[in-house]
């Protein structure tokens, strides 16, 4: 199994250390023209405790937030970024901040925003990336918790060695993503689509894939435990020496593979599986096939690997 990179005694203390970063550079920021709390809490539409916590680092602002602080602050969004070198803030841009400004703040996008920005080898915690695009390799490295991802285009994205923990993919875009030697753990990635992703080396548990979609998706040299895989689109899938267990697979399964892999507690159920490669797989006897349907090309391939047949019916 993929071991955790991070030690659990530290994990807290590293967690908040990009949250206190962040604080830092927003009390600096509103410092260097001249706003208060208050008023700063004023043009973002939220409290003055809110800006408290943000600066004390208790807590973080959102991707959308950001962006406005960006806007209020006069700052480019890097800035908020560790890697960001700092640099003084100018202050002309809001030298005429006044009252009328603050109760009527320009919803406009902040034409310096950068979807480039590495937010690799970070700590991520309760923040908020839904509709995010463009990420492509840039949160490698990193540890992620209860953070939301939903409705984002993360196609082409590749992630190693990450821990992603209790985060909401729901309705994301992953297609031909790499992902490996990395932690999913009691993930949301319902409805997502995973076509041509390749999974290497990772440890998958607990996570929700309902009505996701694995079309050539690779499942390639790690653990596929105790997921919730119901209503998934099975077609040109392959798992390739992996250990699956308590997992039940159900629904349709179309020209894809199961090759080297050790199975424990493992059912398909209710499902139809066509022209599906079965070869070298450990633990296969165990195996339950409850309801299902298979056509004799697979028949053949479940035979050979010592499958228990009872419950398949063979189509004509």
């Amino acid at each position: 199994m993929v071991q955790n990179n991070f030690v659990a005694s530290k994990k807290h203390n590293n967690m908040m250390l990009n949250s206190k970063s962040i604080g830092n550079k927003i009390a600096v920021a509103r410092k260097k023209i001249n706003l208060s709390q208050s008023e700063l809490a004023k043009h973002v539409s939220i409290s003055p405790q809110a800006v408290g916590k943000w600066e004390r680092g208790e807590s973080m602002p959102d991707i959308t937030t950001l962006n406005r602080l960006a806007e209020i602050l006069g700052v480019d969004l890097n800035y908020f970024s560790d890697g960001f070198q700092t640099v003084d803030v100018e202050t002309t841009k809001y030298e005429t901040y006044n009252t009328q400004t603050v109760e009527n703040p320009i919803s406009k996008p902040n034409k310096n925003f950068d979807w480039n920005w590495n937010m690799s080898q970070g700590n991520w915690v309760d923040a908020d990336f839904s509709g995010l695009k463009n990420l492509t390799e840039k949160f490698s490295s990193s540890n992620m918790k209860n953070c939301k991802f939903m409705n984002a285009d993360l196609s082409g994205l590749i992630l190693g060695k990450n821990n992603i923990e209790l985060c909401d993919f729901s309705s994301s875009n992953i297609r031909n993503s790499k992902i490996q030697s990395s932690n999913l753990l009691n993930n949301q990635f319902n409805n997502c689509s995973f076509i041509d992703a390749v999974f290497l080396k990772n440890n998958i548990g607990k996570c929700n894939f309902s009505e996701a979609d694995f079309s050539g998706a690779e499942i390639i040299e790690g653990y596929f435990e105790s997921n919730i895989v119901k209503n998934v689109v099975w077609k040109l899938t392959s798992f390739k020496n992996t250990g699956i267990s308590d997992v039940v697979f159900e629904g349709n399964f179309e020209d894809c593979q199961f090759e080297n892999c050790a199975f424990y507690n493992v059912k398909f159920q209710n499902a139809t599986i066509l022209n599906t490669f079965f070869k070298y797989n450990r633990k296969f006897k165990k195996v339950q096939f409850i309801n299902c349907r298979v056509d004799k090309i697979t028949y053949a391939f479940l035979k050979n690997n010592q499958a228990n047949l009872t419950g398949i019916t063979v189509l004509e």
